[in-house]
């Protein structure tokens, strides 16, 4: 429970503090037919979601760089980014998370968030050894909302 606790506390304090997300692997229509499903994808959802309550959130897809996202320039890799990030929020698969943690390394974020299904033991001990904050294997728009909203949505990407 104390685990818990200290996690939900750092939730909180990263939320609160943190205004730039980096969105690592967010979701590009390839076409007019296949633009619904997308805009249902839940990094679109996630994204369109914190953009709402007030966060900057930068799209880094290295298949969509240079395109817009929900108005917001798309970037090859989190280096390209031009400003400081904040959290690197990350909608890939746990194998890739290393690498992505590097990165996050280099640009000095403060915090690499793995989506909920996400966790990776390299990635933390990359993240750590830097003195950058871990959570993995949770939704930031959940938490978000149980932190803020006092709200618990069975779906969480999809309420």
């Amino acid at each position: 429970m104390i685990s818990n606790k200290l996690t939900n506390q750092l939730i909180e304090k990263v939320l609160t503090t943190s205004k730039i997300i980096a969105m690592v692997g967010i979701s590009f229509p390839k076409d007019e037919k296949n633009s619904r499903i997308i805009k249902r994808r839940p990094s679109i959802i996630v994204m369109e979601y914190l953009k709402e309550f007030g966060y900057k959130v930068i799209p880094v897809n290295p298949n969509s760089a240079g395109k817009k996202i929900n108005g917001e320039h798309v970037y090859e890799k989190l280096e390209d980014i031009p400003t400081p990030v904040d959290i690197v929020n990350v909608f890939r698969p746990s194998k890739e998370t290393p690498e992505i943690a590097k990165q996050a390394v280099k640009i000095k974020a403060k915090t690499l968030w793995l989506q909920f299904g996400i966790d990776n033991l390299e990635a933390k001990k990359i993240v750590e050894i830097a003195e950058i904050n871990y959570i993995a294997n949770k939704c930031i728009k959940q938490e978000y909302q149980k932190s803020f909203l006092k709200i618990s949505p069975v779906f969480p990407v999809l309420q």
